[in-house]
């Protein structure tokens, strides 16, 4: 999502591959700002005004993990996630238990909110939010550095497979929790695209025919 906010930078639009098609992989070569650049772009107004109420850090009342928008965007890059409702939750629900600070009631008011209040792309479904639950136990567990409090801007230079390694994120764990989505969701196309660990432990994209 192109960020409108003082001191974000913008990417334009692609005109190639749409947003919800969009899917960064796991390459850890490549440099964060590579991959950012090869984003399709959207326009900040297409924030609705209660989704910044509770994930934009500069809300009153913004929940544990709230961050700006080129933070979110950089995490969806780390953790090779696109942009359909399945992904959304993986990545809220990664920095939301990142933040070392998510209380339960919060995580419960973040639930209902996405579930009900929340509208069109935005809104989570049923097992989008069971998945939002699961990704927050994943960051908890494996004790992953807090990802809204990561100076992104700093790291546009490095690559990505270094990044991971400096926040804790493990590959093998993480693609471990992406093979039992895929088992819990073989049907999600979200699911369907996520990357797979190939014979000599690299990291692969999977291929639309798989």
């Amino acid at each position: 999502m192109k960020s409108g906010l003082p001191g974000e930078e913008e990417r334009v639009l692609t005109g190639r591959d749409s947003l919800s098609e969009w899917v960064p992989g796991l390459d850890d070569t490549e440099t964060l700002e590579d991959a950012y650049s090869r984003m399709p772009g959207d326009g900040a107004s297409a924030i609705p005004w209660y989704v910044r109420v509770l994930e934009n850090p500069a809300s009153p009342l913004a929940l544990p993990g709230a961050i700006d928008l080129f933070g979110h965007d950089c995490i969806h890059m780390v953790l090779g996630r696109g942009t359909l409702p399945p992904d959304e939750a993986v990545v809220l629900g990664m920095t939301m238990g990142t933040s070392g600070c998510l209380a339960a009631w919060q995580r419960r008011l973040y639930a209902f909110v996405a579930g009900t209040l929340y509208q069109g792309p935005w809104r989570l479904g049923p097992d989008d939010l069971l998945l939002f639950g699961m990704a927050v136990q994943f960051a908890t567990h494996q004790r992953i550095a807090p990802l809204a409090k990561v100076s992104w801007r700093d790291m546009k230079k490095r690559q990505l497979g270094d990044i991971r390694a400096s926040l804790g994120i493990r590959i093998v764990e993480l693609l471990r929790f992406y093979e039992i989505e895929r088992m819990m969701w073989p049907a999600s196309i979200a699911a369907q695209r996520l990357p797979k660990p190939s014979a000599g432990g690299v990291v692969r994209p999977v291929s639309p025919d798989e």
